[in-house]
């Protein structure tokens, strides 16, 4: 659904560009490929800067500060740490991005879809120590910096693809319903010690059977939920900022943080953050490096789909690979400057975008603002109510949920459908990231499945079709007496060796004559291992020793080359390499004296 916004702004965007006759943001000036300076495209873009987008940026990042002050209290605090620290995650991590990220409009800062994950890792450790819940987060943002760095210069982008889009609308369903249970009790006016999603359930329930829910506080925070709700439907109106300073106001007019016992956020320190290296104990490294992949994982997963979105649509080629250097950098930055883990932001994105956001100086104008905002006007803040802060977070939360696409799976691939509910079940059951970790698991497997355990086929020649086709699709199909073709749809490697094995032995029983050639279609193929190559070498000898002769047909040639660096050319002569199967075909009719008339010969 997030990604569904996106595309909306940006076709909206779009149409706006060419009523108004306004140029495209486009790639006709790339960052170049060799040199330091490909690792800095911010440099780059700074000296090819059009100072015609200069208002457009002032504007956007002015927009984009009403919304990222809020949000980043919001998002700190359900991550289990101070909400300044929010505005610390967001004010230099913003400066880095710009720095190297690639992408000209991508908006980096907390995120909703973190908050579980860093919650989950920091709160059983830290003790309620808010000192040294920021340590163990700002460890995790320089765990996770330090991943996607790697991968970035790794060129490993291509890892998120990995996950199958099932599994990813598991676990971030999972994630979504978490958060939404974790804020649940604060929107009501009361809190939950008990951690994990099912307790918490519990413990909200509990609360209500209780009598703890402050009604003053459901109306203020369920008020600022329906009106950010509402207002979604007009993008470009802030309605994310109507509400928190309509919630805002309220509290602070009436006097309810006194009055009716509303819990607000309290004057905020002020100046700026400061460069920290945090410090945690030696048994929490594990638990902290764990937590950090997890986070690395979904941040770079998010951030990947997105700039793959934006660089289409804009026609601004984005190196995914660089956009994990530049995730990882801003990370590093939250991580030494007091911050937390950080993601890009499907919902942050498009209303930079739809503001007007020509380049990277639209995140550098909004770092700036909210320093100003830290160093001269810290208890503007003051009255802000944690219940509202709390609709903030169910906000994002609601959006991140995945259902209209999960029953079109349903209908057309239940497997994966109930592969997705798996995911989402262990992230509600066992965690965020033990969740994450099954995903990773299920995904490694539901990736070596389709290898393990491939379609295979007899093949046979059917009148008035070209080629040769599946007899169990055509079962009209008439198979050449003594030849046995077979189709193995899938590379051949140590998981499938042994099954290719059998199904060669399987259909060679099967046939309804007396076998003298096996000829595989080896176009699917892709690749031969090692114990593949062994075991081929022993089926082509109990061939032989039958007195069946062993052939393949339109083999690739890099596969080729890999059986004759395996030394597979001393049992399979090249003379039995086909370059198509009807050559194959020809070449046993001319080798063995069988009755076969094909329907094409009998063509006038």
């Amino acid at each position: 659904s997030s990604l569904r916004s996106v595309e909306t702004s940006l076709k909206q965007r779009r149409h706006d560009s060419a009523a108004t006759g306004e140029a495209r943001i486009d790639g006709d000036a790339r960052p170049p490929r060799r040199g330091w300076l490909r690792w800095l495209p911010g440099i780059a873009l700074a000296r090819r800067y059009d100072m015609a987008w200069l208002r457009n940026d002032l504007v956007a990042g002015m927009v984009m500060t009403a919304m990222l002050v809020p949000v980043g209290v919001a998002y700190a605090q359900a991550s289990g740490v101070p909400g300044i620290n929010g505005l610390y995650a967001t004010i230099v991590p913003l400066l880095a991005y710009a720095l190297f990220g690639p992408s000209r409009i991508l908006m980096l800062g907390p995120d909703s879809a973190l908050a579980a994950v860093i919650v989950a890792t920091i709160a059983p450790l830290a003790g309620g120590d808010p000192a040294r819940a920021v340590a163990l987060a700002s460890m995790m943002a320089v765990v996770s910096g330090l991943v996607c760095i790697g991968v970035g210069v790794a060129k490993l982008g291509f890892v998120t693809e990995l996950l199958s889009k099932p599994i990813r609308y598991g676990y971030m369903n999972g994630i979504a319903l978490t958060v939404l249970l974790s804020q649940i009790p604060r929107l009501l006016g009361f809190r939950v010690g008990e951690p994990g999603p099912l307790r918490q359930a519990w413990g909200t329930v509990r609360g209500v059977l209780d009598g703890e829910t402050n009604l003053a506080a459901l109306a203020i925070g369920g008020s600022t939920l329906a009106l950010i709700l509402v207002l979604k439907r007009w993008p470009r109106l802030p309605g994310l900022l109507i509400a928190v300073v309509a919630a805002t106001l309220a509290v602070a007019l009436l006097d309810l943080d006194r009055t009716a016992g509303i819990a607000v956020l309290g004057p905020l320190p002020q100046g700026m953050p400061t460069p920290r290296v945090p410090m945690i104990h030696a048994a929490d490294w594990a638990p902290v490096i764990v937590g950090g992949f997890a986070v690395a994982l979904v941040s770079f997963a998010a951030t990947s789909v997105l700039s793959r979105v934006y660089a289409a649509r804009l026609r601004a080629p984005v190196d995914p690979n660089q956009e994990m250097v530049g995730l990882g950098a801003a990370n590093l930055a939250a991580g030494f400057f007091q911050g937390f883990p950080i993601s890009s932001s499907s919902s942050r994105t498009p209303v930079a975008e739809a503001a007007g956001a020509k380049s990277q100086f639209t995140g550098v104008v909004s770092a700036l603002a909210i320093a100003l905002l830290l160093l001269v006007a810290p208890n503007l803040l003051r009255y802000l109510p944690q219940t509202a802060l709390a609709a903030v977070v169910i906000a994002a939360a609601i959006g991140l949920f995945e259902l209209a696409d999960l029953r079109r799976i349903h209908r057309i691939q239940q497997w994966e459908f109930w592969l997705s509910i798996v995911c989402f079940a262990g992230v509600v059951v066992f965690g965020a990231i033990e969740g994450i970790a099954m995903a990773i698991v299920i995904a490694v497997i539901e990736f070596l499945w389709d290898g393990w355990r491939p379609h295979s086929a007899v093949l046979g020649r059917v009148d008035q079709v070209r080629g040769y086709h599946d007899i169990t699709r055509y079962p009209d199909a008439r198979q050449v007496p003594g030849l046995v073709l077979f189709r193995w749809d899938a590379p051949l490697f140590f998981a499938n060796a042994e099954l290719f094995h059998r199904r060669v032995h399987e259909v060679i029983a099967a046939s309804p004559t007396k076998v003298r050639r096996l000829v595989v279609s080896a176009e699917p193929v892709t690749s031969v291992d090692v114990t593949a190559a062994d075991v081929l070498r022993g089926l082509v000898e109990e061939l032989r020793a039958d007195g069946i002769d062993f052939c393949l047909a339109e083999m690739k040639d890099p596969v080729k080359d890999k059986l004759r660096r395996f030394e597979l050319f001393d049992c399979i002569r090249p003379d039995r390499f086909f370059a198509t199967v009807g050559e194959a075909v020809h070449a046993y009719l001319a080798a063995y004296p069988v009755e076969w008339s094909d329907w094409q010969d009998r063509q006038p």
